[in-house]
Protein backbone atom coordinates (compact mmCIF):
# COMPACT_ATOMS: atom_id res chain seq x y z
CA UNK A 1 0.00 0.00 0.00
CA UNK A 2 1.27 3.27 -0.97
CA UNK A 3 0.86 5.65 2.17
CA UNK A 4 2.52 9.21 0.30
CA UNK A 5 0.41 11.92 -0.48
CA UNK A 6 0.34 13.14 -4.20
CA UNK A 7 1.43 16.42 -4.84
CA UNK A 8 -1.76 17.82 -5.25
CA UNK A 9 -2.47 16.51 -1.63
CA UNK A 10 0.83 18.51 -0.53
CA UNK A 11 -0.20 21.61 -2.25
CA UNK A 12 -3.32 21.64 -0.82
CA UNK A 13 -2.12 20.86 3.09
CA UNK A 14 0.49 23.87 2.58
CA UNK A 15 -1.89 26.17 1.03
CA UNK A 16 -5.07 25.95 3.37
CA UNK A 17 -2.36 25.74 6.37
CA UNK A 18 -0.72 29.07 4.92
CA UNK A 19 -4.48 30.66 4.63
CA UNK A 20 -5.07 29.44 8.83
CA UNK A 21 -1.73 30.22 10.20
CA UNK A 22 -2.02 34.17 8.51
CA UNK A 23 -5.99 34.67 8.75
CA UNK A 24 -7.54 32.46 11.32
CA UNK A 25 -5.20 31.90 14.28
CA UNK A 26 -4.20 35.37 14.58
CA UNK A 27 -8.34 36.03 15.46
CA UNK A 28 -9.04 32.64 16.72
CA UNK A 29 -9.25 33.74 20.31
CA UNK A 30 -11.09 37.24 19.51
CA UNK A 31 -14.04 35.42 17.99
CA UNK A 32 -14.21 32.72 20.55
CA UNK A 33 -14.86 35.57 23.61
CA UNK A 34 -17.38 37.20 21.10
CA UNK A 35 -19.11 34.46 19.88
CA UNK A 36 -19.54 36.65 15.91
CA UNK A 37 -19.95 34.75 12.82
CA UNK A 38 -16.07 35.31 11.28
CA UNK A 39 -17.60 36.78 7.91
CA UNK A 40 -14.12 37.78 6.59
CA UNK A 41 -12.86 33.94 7.21
CA UNK A 42 -15.72 32.75 5.11
CA UNK A 43 -15.31 34.86 2.26
CA UNK A 44 -11.52 33.82 2.00
CA UNK A 45 -12.27 29.79 2.54
CA UNK A 46 -15.23 30.48 -0.46
CA UNK A 47 -12.88 32.18 -2.86
CA UNK A 48 -9.85 29.46 -1.63
CA UNK A 49 -12.56 26.77 -3.10
CA UNK A 50 -13.16 25.61 0.14
CA UNK A 51 -16.29 24.94 0.36
CA UNK A 52 -16.70 22.53 -2.45
CA UNK A 53 -13.08 21.11 -2.43
CA UNK A 54 -14.08 18.30 -4.26
CA UNK A 55 -17.17 19.39 -6.14
CA UNK A 56 -16.77 18.93 -9.77
CA UNK A 57 -15.51 22.35 -11.74
CA UNK A 58 -18.45 22.10 -13.60
CA UNK A 59 -20.10 22.85 -10.63
CA UNK A 60 -18.31 25.21 -8.96
CA UNK A 61 -15.95 23.67 -6.98
CA UNK A 62 -12.37 22.84 -6.66
CA UNK A 63 -12.72 19.61 -8.23
CA UNK A 64 -9.97 17.65 -6.42
CA UNK A 65 -10.80 14.77 -4.21
CA UNK A 66 -12.01 13.56 -0.80
CA UNK A 67 -8.44 12.96 1.00
CA UNK A 68 -7.71 16.75 0.02
CA UNK A 69 -11.07 17.33 1.75
CA UNK A 70 -9.73 15.41 4.87
CA UNK A 71 -6.57 17.53 5.06
CA UNK A 72 -8.39 20.93 4.40
CA UNK A 73 -11.32 20.41 6.98
CA UNK A 74 -7.61 19.38 9.14
CA UNK A 75 -5.73 22.36 8.54
CA UNK A 76 -8.54 24.45 9.07
CA UNK A 77 -9.31 23.04 12.19
CA UNK A 78 -5.46 22.90 13.90
CA UNK A 79 -6.25 26.76 13.38
CA UNK A 80 -9.65 26.86 15.06
CA UNK A 81 -12.21 24.29 15.44
CA UNK A 82 -15.06 26.55 14.17
CA UNK A 83 -13.56 27.49 10.80
CA UNK A 84 -13.43 23.55 10.25
CA UNK A 85 -16.86 22.82 10.89
CA UNK A 86 -18.07 25.87 9.05
CA UNK A 87 -16.13 24.11 5.60
CA UNK A 88 -17.27 20.78 6.70
CA UNK A 89 -20.95 21.35 6.57
CA UNK A 90 -20.78 23.39 3.23
CA UNK A 91 -18.74 20.26 1.94
CA UNK A 92 -19.67 17.20 3.34
CA UNK A 93 -23.59 17.93 4.61
CA UNK A 94 -24.78 20.43 2.00
CA UNK A 95 -22.76 19.79 -1.60
CA UNK A 96 -22.42 16.44 -1.11
CA UNK A 97 -26.47 15.58 -1.19
CA UNK A 98 -26.55 17.85 -3.68
CA UNK A 99 -24.08 16.55 -6.16
CA UNK A 100 -25.67 13.00 -5.29
CA UNK A 101 -29.04 13.37 -5.35
CA UNK A 102 -29.70 16.69 -7.09
CA UNK A 103 -31.33 17.20 -10.42
CA UNK A 104 -29.76 19.00 -13.19
CA UNK A 105 -31.65 22.44 -12.52
CA UNK A 106 -30.87 22.27 -8.67
CA UNK A 107 -27.36 21.64 -8.92
CA UNK A 108 -27.24 24.80 -10.96
CA UNK A 109 -29.00 26.60 -9.02
CA UNK A 110 -28.01 25.83 -5.44
CA UNK A 111 -25.17 23.63 -5.34
CA UNK A 112 -22.91 25.87 -7.85
CA UNK A 113 -23.00 29.12 -5.85
CA UNK A 114 -22.29 27.06 -2.52
CA UNK A 115 -19.25 25.59 -4.08
CA UNK A 116 -18.00 28.52 -5.82
CA UNK A 117 -18.22 30.42 -2.39
CA UNK A 118 -21.15 32.61 -2.92
CA UNK A 119 -23.30 31.18 -0.51
CA UNK A 120 -23.08 29.44 2.99
CA UNK A 121 -25.36 26.40 3.54
CA UNK A 122 -26.25 24.54 6.40
CA UNK A 123 -28.01 21.25 7.44
CA UNK A 124 -31.12 20.55 9.24
CA UNK A 125 -31.80 17.07 10.86
CA UNK A 126 -31.94 17.17 14.26
CA UNK A 127 -34.81 18.13 16.45
CA UNK A 128 -35.37 19.30 20.16
CA UNK A 129 -36.83 15.91 20.51
CA UNK A 130 -35.00 13.52 18.31
CA UNK A 131 -31.42 13.46 18.10
CA UNK A 132 -29.71 9.64 17.45
CA UNK A 133 -33.16 8.51 16.65
CA UNK A 134 -33.40 11.05 13.93
CA UNK A 135 -36.22 9.09 12.42
CA UNK A 136 -38.53 10.21 15.27
CA UNK A 137 -38.54 13.71 14.15
CA UNK A 138 -41.85 16.08 14.03
CA UNK A 139 -41.95 18.08 11.21
CA UNK A 140 -44.02 17.35 8.74
CA UNK A 141 -44.36 18.48 5.04
CA UNK A 142 -47.12 18.84 2.60
CA UNK A 143 -47.69 19.27 -0.68
CA UNK A 144 -50.30 21.93 -1.11
CA UNK A 145 -50.80 22.61 -5.17
CA UNK A 146 -46.99 23.85 -6.70
CA UNK A 147 -46.02 24.40 -2.94
CA UNK A 148 -44.71 21.82 0.27
CA UNK A 149 -45.77 23.15 3.59
CA UNK A 150 -43.37 22.89 6.29
CA UNK A 151 -44.53 22.67 9.63
CA UNK A 152 -41.54 22.16 12.75
CA UNK A 153 -38.39 22.88 14.50
CA UNK A 154 -34.82 21.89 14.24
CA UNK A 155 -31.74 22.49 16.42
CA UNK A 156 -28.05 22.48 16.40
CA UNK A 157 -28.35 24.03 12.79
CA UNK A 158 -25.04 24.83 12.19
CA UNK A 159 -24.38 27.72 9.94
CA UNK A 160 -27.78 28.54 9.21
CA UNK A 161 -28.66 32.02 10.50
CA UNK A 162 -25.92 33.16 7.77
CA UNK A 163 -27.12 30.85 5.02
CA UNK A 164 -28.65 31.11 1.78
CA UNK A 165 -29.48 27.70 1.41
CA UNK A 166 -30.55 24.63 4.06
CA UNK A 167 -31.19 20.82 3.07
CA UNK A 168 -33.73 20.11 6.02
CA UNK A 169 -35.75 17.17 6.67
CA UNK A 170 -39.22 16.82 7.02
CA UNK A 171 -41.80 13.75 7.67
CA UNK A 172 -43.97 13.01 4.49
CA UNK A 173 -46.06 9.97 5.48
CA UNK A 174 -47.19 7.86 8.42
CA UNK A 175 -44.93 5.52 8.48
CA UNK A 176 -41.57 6.08 10.72
CA UNK A 177 -39.16 5.91 8.12
CA UNK A 178 -41.61 7.85 5.41
CA UNK A 179 -39.18 11.00 5.20
CA UNK A 180 -38.10 13.52 2.12
CA UNK A 181 -35.04 15.84 2.10
CA UNK A 182 -35.71 19.43 0.72
CA UNK A 183 -33.79 22.52 -0.59
CA UNK A 184 -34.85 25.44 1.77
CA UNK A 185 -34.20 28.76 0.41
CA UNK A 186 -33.53 30.70 3.60
CA UNK A 187 -35.39 33.52 2.60
CA UNK A 188 -38.64 31.21 2.31
CA UNK A 189 -42.01 32.86 3.53
CA UNK A 190 -42.03 30.75 7.04
CA UNK A 191 -38.46 30.62 7.63
CA UNK A 192 -37.28 31.89 11.09
CA UNK A 193 -34.01 31.59 13.17
CA UNK A 194 -35.79 31.26 16.96
CA UNK A 195 -32.61 31.04 18.97
CA UNK A 196 -28.56 30.96 18.16
CA UNK A 197 -26.66 28.73 21.22
CA UNK A 198 -24.51 29.70 23.43
CA UNK A 199 -21.81 27.12 23.42
CA UNK A 200 -18.95 25.26 25.28
CA UNK A 201 -16.82 25.11 22.40
CA UNK A 202 -16.61 26.08 18.73
CA UNK A 203 -18.62 29.26 19.39
CA UNK A 204 -17.34 31.35 16.06
CA UNK A 205 -19.32 28.55 14.31
CA UNK A 206 -23.23 29.59 14.29
CA UNK A 207 -25.60 26.93 15.69
CA UNK A 208 -29.36 27.81 16.12
CA UNK A 209 -33.05 26.77 16.42
CA UNK A 210 -34.86 26.83 13.10
CA UNK A 211 -38.82 27.12 12.88
CA UNK A 212 -40.53 26.03 9.78
CA UNK A 213 -44.23 28.04 10.39
CA UNK A 214 -45.92 27.14 7.52
CA UNK A 215 -42.96 27.60 5.62
CA UNK A 216 -43.49 27.29 1.73
CA UNK A 217 -41.16 26.30 -0.66
CA UNK A 218 -41.75 25.31 -4.59
CA UNK A 219 -42.63 21.84 -5.19
CA UNK A 220 -39.10 21.64 -7.57
CA UNK A 221 -37.43 21.28 -3.90
CA UNK A 222 -37.57 18.35 -3.12
CA UNK A 223 -34.14 16.58 -2.89
CA UNK A 224 -34.14 12.92 -4.13
CA UNK A 225 -37.24 10.65 -4.11
CA UNK A 226 -40.01 11.19 -1.93
CA UNK A 227 -40.18 9.53 1.25
CA UNK A 228 -36.42 8.59 0.71
CA UNK A 229 -34.92 11.31 2.87
CA UNK A 230 -33.87 8.80 5.94
CA UNK A 231 -31.78 7.36 3.44
CA UNK A 232 -30.30 10.35 1.93
CA UNK A 233 -29.36 11.79 5.52
CA UNK A 234 -27.75 8.65 6.57
CA UNK A 235 -25.57 8.58 3.67
CA UNK A 236 -25.13 12.07 3.74
CA UNK A 237 -23.39 11.51 7.42
CA UNK A 238 -21.01 8.49 6.64
CA UNK A 239 -19.34 11.69 4.30
CA UNK A 240 -20.14 14.38 6.97
CA UNK A 241 -18.11 11.78 9.34
CA UNK A 242 -15.24 11.58 7.98
CA UNK A 243 -15.15 15.88 8.09
CA UNK A 244 -15.66 15.80 11.84
CA UNK A 245 -12.87 12.77 12.23
CA UNK A 246 -10.99 15.53 10.47
CA UNK A 247 -12.11 18.29 12.85
CA UNK A 248 -10.64 15.86 15.86
CA UNK A 249 -6.86 15.05 14.22
CA UNK A 250 -6.73 18.84 13.34
CA UNK A 251 -7.51 19.78 17.26
CA UNK A 252 -5.47 16.88 17.71
CA UNK A 253 -2.63 18.02 16.16
CA UNK A 254 -2.56 21.38 17.69
CA UNK A 255 -2.62 20.07 21.13
CA UNK A 256 0.41 18.11 20.35
CA UNK A 257 2.16 21.17 18.67
CA UNK A 258 1.36 23.23 21.30
CA UNK A 259 2.49 20.67 24.07
CA UNK A 260 5.80 20.13 22.87
CA UNK A 261 6.54 23.81 22.09
CA UNK A 262 5.44 24.75 26.12
CA UNK A 263 7.42 21.27 27.39
CA UNK A 264 10.57 22.22 25.58
CA UNK A 265 10.72 26.11 27.02
CA UNK A 266 9.07 25.26 30.37
CA UNK A 267 11.82 24.79 33.04
CA UNK A 268 10.77 22.52 36.55
CA UNK A 269 13.36 21.29 39.23
CA UNK A 270 16.31 22.61 36.99
CA UNK A 271 15.62 21.74 33.66
CA UNK A 272 12.86 21.37 30.55
CA UNK A 273 10.15 19.30 31.61
CA UNK A 274 10.42 18.16 28.03
CA UNK A 275 13.44 15.73 29.85
CA UNK A 276 11.16 14.15 32.29
CA UNK A 277 9.87 10.49 31.04
CA UNK A 278 6.50 11.62 32.30
CA UNK A 279 6.18 14.06 30.11
CA UNK A 280 7.52 12.31 26.98
CA UNK A 281 5.53 9.11 27.55
CA UNK A 282 2.32 11.75 27.33
CA UNK A 283 3.61 13.30 23.87
CA UNK A 284 4.45 9.27 22.31
CA UNK A 285 0.69 8.68 23.22
CA UNK A 286 -0.04 12.10 21.72
CA UNK A 287 1.46 11.19 18.31
CA UNK A 288 0.75 7.45 18.09
CA UNK A 289 -2.96 7.72 18.51
CA UNK A 290 -2.77 11.06 15.94
CA UNK A 291 -0.82 9.58 13.57
CA UNK A 292 -3.54 5.96 13.67
CA UNK A 293 -6.31 8.82 13.36
CA UNK A 294 -5.03 10.32 10.22
CA UNK A 295 -4.44 6.76 8.46
CA UNK A 296 -7.95 6.00 9.57
CA UNK A 297 -9.68 8.91 8.32
CA UNK A 298 -7.48 9.12 5.09
CA UNK A 299 -8.47 5.78 4.24
CA UNK A 300 -12.06 6.55 4.68
CA UNK A 301 -11.84 9.19 2.74
CA UNK A 302 -9.88 7.32 -0.61
CA UNK A 303 -12.73 4.81 -0.69
CA UNK A 304 -15.54 7.95 -0.89
CA UNK A 305 -13.15 8.27 -3.73
CA UNK A 306 -13.03 4.86 -5.32
CA UNK A 307 -16.78 5.20 -5.10
CA UNK A 308 -17.28 2.73 -2.27
CA UNK A 309 -19.30 2.23 0.56
CA UNK A 310 -17.77 3.21 3.82
CA UNK A 311 -20.09 3.17 6.53
CA UNK A 312 -18.09 1.26 8.24
CA UNK A 313 -14.56 2.76 7.50
CA UNK A 314 -15.67 5.94 8.27
CA UNK A 315 -17.64 5.49 11.69
CA UNK A 316 -14.19 3.61 12.59
CA UNK A 317 -11.99 7.03 11.49
CA UNK A 318 -15.01 8.92 13.12
CA UNK A 319 -14.97 7.45 17.09
CA UNK A 320 -11.11 6.95 16.98
CA UNK A 321 -10.20 10.48 15.75
CA UNK A 322 -12.66 11.94 18.20
CA UNK A 323 -11.67 9.99 21.26
CA UNK A 324 -7.91 10.14 20.27
CA UNK A 325 -8.50 14.03 20.74
CA UNK A 326 -10.19 13.91 23.94
CA UNK A 327 -6.93 12.14 25.12
CA UNK A 328 -5.09 14.75 23.25
CA UNK A 329 -6.58 17.87 24.57
CA UNK A 330 -6.79 16.34 28.11
CA UNK A 331 -2.88 15.51 28.00
CA UNK A 332 -1.69 19.28 26.60
CA UNK A 333 -3.88 20.41 29.40
CA UNK A 334 -2.03 18.57 31.96
CA UNK A 335 1.43 19.24 30.42
CA UNK A 336 0.47 22.59 30.74
CA UNK A 337 -0.20 22.47 34.34
CA UNK A 338 -2.04 25.92 35.67
CA UNK A 339 -1.09 27.33 32.57
CA UNK A 340 -3.47 25.36 30.80
CA UNK A 341 -6.69 26.23 32.85
CA UNK A 342 -6.07 29.85 31.32
CA UNK A 343 -7.30 31.30 28.31
CA UNK A 344 -3.83 32.82 27.29
CA UNK A 345 -2.91 29.47 26.44
CA UNK A 346 -4.71 27.97 23.24
CA UNK A 347 -4.76 24.61 25.13
CA UNK A 348 -7.58 25.83 26.88
CA UNK A 349 -9.93 26.48 24.02
CA UNK A 350 -8.71 23.07 22.12
CA UNK A 351 -10.34 21.22 25.38
CA UNK A 352 -13.50 22.98 24.62
CA UNK A 353 -13.46 22.71 21.02
CA UNK A 354 -12.86 19.23 20.84
CA UNK A 355 -15.57 17.81 23.01
CA UNK A 356 -18.63 18.15 20.26
CA UNK A 357 -16.44 16.09 17.92
CA UNK A 358 -18.06 13.08 20.39
CA UNK A 359 -21.35 13.91 20.08
CA UNK A 360 -22.60 15.47 16.67
CA UNK A 361 -22.83 14.00 12.95
CA UNK A 362 -23.15 10.83 15.71
CA UNK A 363 -22.01 10.29 19.17
CA UNK A 364 -19.60 7.90 19.97
CA UNK A 365 -22.24 5.22 21.42
CA UNK A 366 -24.20 5.66 17.99
CA UNK A 367 -20.70 4.84 16.30
CA UNK A 368 -20.26 2.07 18.22
CA UNK A 369 -23.43 0.76 17.71
CA UNK A 370 -23.02 1.17 13.72
CA UNK A 371 -19.30 -0.73 14.08
CA UNK A 372 -21.17 -3.42 16.06
CA UNK A 373 -23.68 -3.81 13.49
CA UNK A 374 -21.33 -4.33 10.20
CA UNK A 375 -18.69 -6.52 12.55
CA UNK A 376 -21.67 -8.78 13.52
CA UNK A 377 -23.46 -9.06 10.10
CA UNK A 378 -26.08 -7.36 11.67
Amino acid sequence: MDFALTETQEITRKSVRDFAEQDIIPQSHAFDESQEFPHGWAKKMGELGLFGVYVPEKYGGAGLDTVCYAITIEELSRADASAGVIAAVCNGLVCEPLLRYGTEEQKRRYLVPVARGDWIGAYALTEPGSGSDAAAMRTTAEIKGNEWVLNGTKSFATNASVAKVVIGYARTGRQKHEISAFIIPTDAEGFSVLKKEDKMGIRASDTVLLGFDGMRIPKENLLGDLHKGFNIAMATLDGGRIGIAAQALGIAQRALDESVKYAKERDAFGQKIADFQAIQWKVADMATEIEAARLLTYRAAQLEDLGRRHTYESSVAKLFASEAAHRAVDSAVQIHGGYGFIKDYVVEKLYRDQRVTEIYEGTSEIQRLVIARAVLGR
